[in-house]
């Protein structure tokens, strides 16, 4: 193989060396070119500057004389130099006594002079004489041409860059001949004696070594290539022994084969038979999951349905004047009815997860106003608040909304809870809410009685507790935590558990929700910015950490004092805009009333902590009421707020056609819709409501699904196709609570959905929701 001169090795190491060499050199030259061309402009100057003092004795005794023949004479001396072009004496007065000027030179470089030296240069001498140096004679003036010194300095440059240039490519074909020589030459050599091996043993050939290189790289190079052929001829040898072995190995793998075939076909036939009774065993678990779907919404409506009488009950009776005792043990009755609900909702929500029916809504939300909610209904809850304090932990900087499904999310939130409050007979409970850059972090901290190891492994699983006595020391059936699992398995989200016994638990649950971009920023918070507050608190209250990360956050300044004197002393209470005191920590208040100037006082407790005072801020802290209470305190109006207690009427009274079939749900219903201000007719089925809505009219029907007869289905979709009725609001009430009810009752033509066991607010609120669009329609009627 010849290769072509510019692809050899020597060739481009000459190019790689000669490229470097003439750079290097280039670089040199321009480096004397440059210290020439100074070199240049200072010979220029030391030139004219010697020939001016050269002149300077005559040119001043000539000023002194006025002898204009001899200036004349002097000055044309001065222009023999081959630079001057101008030379003139002058006076004192700046009067010419003599003056000689000829033309500037040319040539084809002149530009380039002309930008390296100016094209002229004028110099200037004052004159005069020994004996009167105080006496001013003139001066004498000379102006240059600059091309004579700048073209000497052009053909310098010239020869010194041509001289490298050439030394550069004399260099080359020197170092292109050596480089040939001692190494294309000897690989050319190497090469060919690789293209004369026959292909067919190609293992057996040796490459010869090139003369006078057997020591260097190139004979290291042919030594261990011949080495390398060595090593492929003894492979290539023990290859063809180990093909012989191989051939004896195959025919008798053949042999085995042969005999695993028949095996292997009767492992098939076995294996098919297998697969038979596999198809039928899932045949019988799916048939088996049917029927568990069925039973559940049979149990579901079996269970709701005498739930609701019951709780309706309750709640109706709760409502009338009753003894202490009485009102007692129907709350007991009504919790405990309550407590039934839950598990029958876990229950029900566990077996639509693990059915793959669980469906999730993307609403926006607000998880800190849930977890806030939560917590103050457990506090209002629980009838151990006096020993178990119950601290909300909110980040100040957490988003205002997010965008996930509210209901879930608060029920992890409220099984959490619950499981704490059960398990801490005394101590602290610690809600936390912290924003994460891809969702939230929900953390339940509580100092109760805590988990083992082995406890910890099997908390997730249904109807499991810590310990064995568990339930029946603290109640419940094990299914919280299996629950808050699921949903948040179902939300993306992880939980972990981590406990120690007799020290407490701690639950963390990550959930990643998006930033609800529409969502309006919280308002009322700008305005305690600059505020200054004095904080009066025992050391360990657990609530002043969380209220001073708020109050900071909102830009106040905090001045937090835990320790009451115990000599009378003066509170310094100058320049602070309001006092937050702790409400079971009396011995503050003394000081207080001490205080002169004193500004407004808020206290941190329950309304029997400072009912006479400004205000009261209630434990745990939710957001929104502090903000009132700060507000109201400091002289500004409280903020607008969603209210949660329901009116005990509802704003329209109403024509309701209540269809139910069983006697307690009716007195129920009748009951609270009587309560809520509406006028009520019962019918016992479909047909009976179908039979009054042909001669009587109604704003609102409330519709029984399970009934004898006709169910609510059948009658809402023959009520729909009576003409005058079609428009008339219909509202499912049933104890069906499975996948696919809601989607059912809405195909059926229904308008909404009442689930069993429903609540008086549940029912304002869905009679609120139709009550308008029912009394516009009835009075178009």
């Amino acid at each position: 193989m010849d290769s072509r001169l510019t692809q050899r090795l020597s060739f481009r190491l000459t190019r790689n060396v000669v490229l470097s060499a003439l750079t290097l050199g280039v670089l040199l030259n321009l480096g004397v070119v440059t210290l020439d061309y100074f070199n240049a402009r200072s010979n220029m100057n030391s030139e004219i500057r010697a020939l001016m003092e050269i002149s300077h004795s005559p040119a001043s005794q000539i000023a002194y004389n006025i002898d204009t023949r001899l200036a004349e004479e002097l000055l044309d001396g001065l222009l023999r130099h081959p630079a001057i072009v101008n030379a003139r004496i002058e006076d004192p007065q700046g009067r010419i006594l003599a003056e000689r000027e000829r033309p500037t030179s040319d040539g084809p470089y002149r530009w380039l002079s002309d930008s390296l030296f100016q094209p002229r240069r004028d110099y200037r001498e004052q004159l005069h004489v020994s004996q009167l140096q105080e006496m001013e004679l003139g001066h004498l003036h000379v102006s240059i041409d600059t091309y004579p010194f700048g073209s000497t300095f052009l053909q310098r440059a010239g020869y010194t860059l041509l001289s490298g240039f050439l030394m550069s490519l004399a260099l080359a074909g020197l170092l292109l001949v050596i480089f040939y020589m001692m190494i294309t030459k000897p690989l050319l050599r190497v090469v060919s004696g690789l293209q004369d091996v026959d292909s067919d043993n190609a293992e057996k050939a040796r490459l010869p070594t090139p003369r006078r290189h057997e020591n260097d790289e190139i004979g290291l190079l042919v030594h261990i290539t011949n080495e390398h052929l060595d090593t492929i001829d003894n492979g290539l040898q023990k290859q063809r022994e180990a093909e012989g072995r191989l051939k004896d190995y195959n025919e008798k793998l053949a042999q085995i084969v042969e005999a695993r075939t028949s095996e292997i076909r009767d492992k098939n036939e076995a294996l098919q038979r297998s697969n038979r009774a596999l198809i039928d065993a899932r045949e019988e678990a799916l048939e088996t999951a049917r029927a568990r779907a069925d039973f559940l919404a049979s149990m579901s409506h079996e269970i709701r349905t005498p739930l609701n009488g019951l709780l309706g009950m309750l709640r109706l009776a709760l409502e009338n004047r009753l003894s202490a005792t009485q009102r007692e043990r129907m709350e007991l009755a009504l919790s405990a009815g309550e407590n039934l609900v839950a598990l029958v909702n876990d229950i029900l929500d566990i077996s639509k997860v693990e059915a793959g029916k669980l469906t999730l809504e993307r609403i926006s939300l607000d998880p800190g106003v849930l977890a806030e909610e939560c917590a103050t209904l457990f506090a209002q809850q629980s009838v151990r608040a006096a020993d178990v304090a119950i601290v909300t932990r909110i980040a100040p900087d957490i988003e205002p909304a997010y965008l996930g499904d509210p209901t879930r999310l608060r029920q992890i939130i409220n099984n959490l809870m619950g499981n704490a409050i059960k398990f801490t007979p005394q101590g602290q409970i610690t809600l936390s809410l912290d924003p994460e850059h891809d969702g939230i972090e929900l953390v339940v901290a509580d100092t109760g009685i805590g988990m083992s190891r082995e406890a910890q492994k099997t908390v997730f699983s249904a109807f499991s507790q810590g310990q064995a006595d568990t339930a029946r020391r603290f109640g419940g059936t094990g299914l919280g935590l299996t629950l808050c699992r699921q949903l948040v398995d179902r939300m993306g989200g992880t939980i972990e558990v981590q406990s120690k016994e007799r020290e407490g638990t701690r639950v963390r649950v990550h959930l990643p929700l998006d930033v609800d971009p529409d969502a309006p920023s919280r308002s009322g918070e700008n305005d305690f910015d600059g505020m200054r507050a004095l904080l009066l608190t025992n050391r360990d209250n657990p609530h002043a950490p969380p209220l001073q990360d708020h109050l900071r956050y909102w830009g106040a300044h905090i001045r937090h004092q835990v320790t009451v004197p115990e000599t009378p002393t003066t509170l310094e209470v100058e320049g602070q805009d309001l006092i937050i005191i702790d409400g079971h920590a009396p011995g503050w208040r003394p000081l207080v009333d001490q205080a002169e100037r004193c500004p407004p006082v808020v206290h941190l407790g329950t309304d029997g902590d400072g009912a006479d005072h400004s205000g009261i801020i209630h434990l745990p802290l939710v957001r929104r009421q502090l903000v009132n209470t700060l507000r109201v305190a400091i002289g500004l109006t409280a903020m607008d707020s969603p209210s949660h207690r329901a009116a005990p009427r509802s704003s329209t009274t109403l024509d309701v056609l209540l269809v139910e079939d069983n006697q307690v749900n009716q007195m129920v219903a009748s009951g609270m819709l009587r309560k809520l201000g509406h006028r009520v007719v019962i019918r016992e089925n479909g047909e009976l409501a179908l039979e009054y809505l042909r001669s009587n009219t109604c704003d609102l029907i409330l519709m029984d699904c399970q009934m004898p007869v006709m169910d609510g289905f059948e009658a809402t979709r023959q009520i729909r196709g009576t003409e005058g009725m079609a428009h008339v609001p219909v509202i499912a009430v049933t104890a069906n609570a499975m996948e696919g009810d809601r989607e059912q009752c809405l195909s059926a033509g229904m308008d909404d959905y009442l689930t069993k066991p429903y609540s008086i607010e549940a029912m304002r609120e869905v009679l609120e929701r139709w009550g308008a669009a029912a009394g516009v329609q009835s009075s178009r009627g």
